[in-house]
């Protein structure tokens, strides 16, 4: 996919820029798999109190992050229709092995395993400098 295919897939997202922790995809299977990354800047106002003096990202936020790629990648499916409303409602094998601190850019990957009516199953992870700090398997659901 070119530059501009990717940009308009990540215009998916429903969320606001101060709610988006995906800042750019790299590559794009579109309703199989995605690869995306998120850039720790360092001004985000959660890291102001996570913790002070040594920031680093939450893992919820890693687990958003990752749901918003599996997002991205399921509403781009070529012969599916997106769903509206399309928001994370399950969590599975959520493993948060490390974290994001300000400067450090998240890799993230996500494939879908499946869907089922307005049920969507992926498979999720991120990695920080080559190291894996999630893995999670997500619900996604709208309609």
């Amino acid at each position: 996919m070119n530059a501009d295919q990717l940009q308009a897939a990540l215009n998916l997202l429903p969320h606001g820029p101060e709610f988006r922790f995906l800042d750019r995809l790299l590559a794009l299977d579109p309703g199989k798999t995605g690869v995306g990354e998120y850039r720790v800047r360092g001004d985000e106002p959660f890291l102001r109190g996570h913790f002070p003096g040594a920031p680093l990202m939450p893992g919820v936020l890693l687990v958003e992050a990752a749901a918003q790629l599996a997002g991205v990648v399921a509403q781009s499916a070529p012969v599916i229709a997106p769903l509206p409303g399309l928001k994370l409602t399950a969590l599975r094998a959520v493993k948060i092995l490390g974290t994001a601190r300000p400067g450090e850019l998240v890799h993230l990957q996500a494939r879908i395993l499946g869907r089922l009516g307005n049920l969507i199953q992926a498979q999720a992870n991120a990695s920080v400098s080559g190291a894996v700090v999630l893995t999670a398997e997500l619900t996604l659901s709208g309609g």
